[in-house]
This record gives structure tokens, C-alpha cells and sequence, in this order.
């Protein structure tokens, strides 16, 4: 298959999953899996992290009113809303940040074509949004602690097939934090260490992706990026609307229905 429909297809699959809590990593390794694509473990990585932050520019350009609000309430000395939710967004990328900073080789070995870990995480996911969806109806607003289990939650989604939105989010719940709000604080507070990453990567002159032309990978960022910001809205919509369960049980039968299948043609 030509590497540019093979590009194509990845971005689309992350444009479309990135905000579902279906995890966009374990979508991107089973789409890599099933299209033949034999990358090296640091190209797999780095490729996602490409395509993630194609998606963290449309998440950029969809909240672009609430982050210029952000921007202009730190400058603002009577705004004490915009410094503290900026205070929770640092507090939560605390936990991920250790973890990419000292377990980068470790985790890069996991988007080494380890789909039968992949399927097992999607179906731990599921497990992960089924709590979540039973938690009573949260009201409570965000505070330190709650932004650190977050951050928690979401350093654990580094792991390919949890969903960095649904493990926050069922964690937002289970710590009484407010659904709507802790939804918008989920696609936020990740923005950051994406950009961070990048800048690191780029520092380091790591950003090339050696088993894809130059052309193909451009190719996949505007492709996760468009489809990102048209998908971003509807997409919002649904997860805010729809009961987390059938987010839940698709993970579940996904993830079981993939070890079934691994088992059968070992």
C-alpha cells in the first residue's frame, strides 16, 4: 500500500479519535498493524507524536477564544479565575512530564507493534470509562489535587490503548469534579506537554521520521489537523451528550474481540 494512502488513513484515525475517549494511540498502532506498516519503535513514536500535535493545533484553534481569555486574565490582576485554572493546568502536567523525561526508550517500546498489549489496554480502557460512567453526577469544581490525579490519569495514557480523555475524564468524575468544565479542562491540559515535547524533540534534532518521506508526513499532519477541527466540535458534542458507557462497552468488545482474533492467528 502507498505511504501516502497509509499516511492519509492515520490521520484521519487521529483527527476523528483524538477527542473520543477511545484512546487515539491504540487506534493509530491497530490501524499501523492492519495497513502493514513496519516502522522502527522511535518512528512509530515519533510519527504519533507528529500526528498528536497536528491535533493539538486544532484543539489550539477550536478553544482559541477560551486560551486568548487565559492569556489576557494571567495579565490581569483582578482575574484570579484565569491564574488558577492556569495554576491546575501546570499542576497537571507534572506526572506525564516525569514520565517523558525519564521513561522515553521505555515507552517508545510500546508503539513497537505490541498489538496484543495494545488490545488489552483498549480493554482496560473500557473497564476505566465503565467506573467512571457509574460515579454519581459530579458537581464540584477543579482544585490542586483533583488537577494531579488528572495529570495522573493522563500520564498513564501514555500507554497505547488508554485514552488519555476517558482515563481524566472517569477520573474527574470519580473525584467530583464537574463534567462539562473537566472535559475542556482534559483537551487543555495536554496541549502543553505536546508542544513541549516537540520543542524538546526538535532541540535535539529528533523530529525526522526515517521510514516516511518528508511529503507523506506533512501529508498526515494536515490530514489530523483539518479533520481535527471539523471533527472537534461534533465530537465534543457527542462525548458531552453520550452516556460514557457506550464509549465503555465499545472498548471492551474491541479490546476482547482483538485478543480473540491475536489468539486464533498466532
Amino acid at each position: 500500500m502507498s505511504e501516502y494512502l497509509i499516511i492519509l488513513i492515520l490521520g484521519i484515525v487521529q483527527g476523528l479519535t483524538e477527542f473520543l475517549p477511545v484512546s487515539s494511540d491504540g487506534h493509530l498502532e491497530l490501524a499501523k498493524y492492519f495497513l502493514g506498516d513496519h516502522s522502527s519503535a522511535v518512528d512509530s513514536l515519533q510519527l504519533t507524536v507528529i500526528l498528536h500535535m497536528a491535533t493539538a493545533l486544532s484543539i489550539l484553534f477550536v478553544f482559541r477564544k477560551r486560551i486568548l481569555e487565559l492569556i489576557k486574565g494571567l495579565f490581569n490582576s483582578s482575574d484570579k479565575t484565569s491564574k488558577t485554572f492556569s495554576t491546575h493546568i501546570l499542576i497537571s502536567m507534572i506526572p506525564a512530564a516525569i514520565v517523558g523525561l525519564f521513561f522515553e526508550k521505555q515507552v517508545s517500546e510500546l508503539f513497537n507493534g505490541k498489538i496484543m498489549f495494545v488490545a488489552c489496554m483498549i480493554f482496560t480502557n473500557g473497564l476505566i470509562l465503565m467506573l467512571g460512567h457509574y460515579r454519581t453526577l459530579a458537581t464540584g469544581s477543579n482544585s490542586n489535587w483533583k488537577s494531579f490525579m488528572m495529570g495522573i490519569s493522563q500520564a498513564v495514557a501514555i500507554l497505547p490503548g488508554i485514552s488519555r480523555s476517558g482515563s481524566t475524564i472517569a477520573t474527574a468524575s470519580l473525584t467530583n469534579f464537574e463534567r462539562n468544565e473537566a472535559i475542556s479542562f482534559s483537551f487543555l491540559m495536554v496541549v502543553p506537554l505536546i508542544l513541549g515535547k516537540i520543542a524538546k524533540d526538535i532541540m535535539e534534532g529528533g523530529m525526522m521520521v526515517s521510514s516516511y518521506s518528508l511529503s507523506a508526513v506533512l501529508l498526515g499532519f494536515v490530514t489530523a489537523f483539518v479533520t481535527g477541527v471539523l471533527a472537534c466540535g461534533w465530537m465534543l458534542t457527542l462525548v458531552r451528550n453520550t452516556k460514557m458507557n457506550y464509549f465503555a462497552w465499545y472498548c471492551i468488545v474491541l479490546g476482547a474481540g482483538l485478543i480473540i482474533y491475536l489468539l486464533l492467528n498466532r
